[in-house]
């Protein structure tokens, strides 16, 4: 299978989907993440790159796709132009799954790459995708304004017993972006969501995901 994981910034892949990666590429299945915004700066821009490719490896992702829209400006950005690019990512990868961020994530880049996503990959065409998830984040999931709207009410969870060292791993190729606890994009609260996710399933470690779609 060929699996894609849309990112609004680099890390939302790991923290959200970082140990379902890596236990897909051990069944041996194809992954690909795109992330949709660049850093600001040239700088910024190649450290953090090189941050994803190391914890991309880490995680055996295949191909780390890399679009170029402005950090924390895509609600400004014509929609059509994003709706395009990621569809050309969907037709050139062609998933059978996919996992998109979580529509009430505070931060608004995340909302537009879901709602975006959502629309590259509508049931048209040569586009068939047998399933959809949302993902949550650490430190935009749990953080938005409390609502009905933005809850992130998981209803499918993946056992990431064996690949939850993996998943602190990559994270911890993001120098520039891994905090110390209390904060949430620590890898002492990563594990720590893990295994509250786990303990509502009965597994050690797991991540949660909303589904959106499933062709049965």
């Amino acid at each position: 299978m060929r699996i894609l994981i849309f990112a609004p910034h680099n890390d939302d892949e790991v923290l959200g989907v970082g140990g379902t990666i890596a236990k897909y590429v051990s069944l041996g299945h194809e992954v690909f993440v795109c992330e949709v915004t660049k850093s600001i700066t040239e700088e910024r821009l190649n450290l953090i790159r090189t941050e994803a490719l190391k914890a991309h490896k880490v995680l055996g992702v295949k191909e780390s796709i890399f679009l170029d829209f402005p950090v924390v400006r895509l609600s400004e950005t014509p929609l059509a132009d994003i709706n395009s690019e990621l569809l050309r990512v969907v037709k050139d990868i062609k998933p059978n799954i996919a996992f998109i961020p979580h529509k009430g994530d505070m931060h608004m880049d995340h909302v537009v790459v879901a709602q975006s996503a959502m629309v590259a990959m509508r049931p048209i065409g040569e586009i068939k995708i047998d399933e959809i998830y949302t993902y949550e984040t650490l430190s935009e999931t749990e953080w938005n304004i409390p609502s009905v709207n933005n809850a992130f009410i998981p209803n499918v969870w993946s056992d990431i017993t064996e690949f939850i060292d993996k998943k602190k791993e990559a994270m911890s190729c993001y120098k520039s972006q891994i905090k110390q606890a209390p904060h949430p994009r620590s890898n002492e609260i990563i594990e720590a969501l893990a295994k509250w996710r786990g303990s509502t399933v009965g597994v050690p470690y797991a991540e949660s995901f909303m589904l959106v779609r499933k062709i049965l």
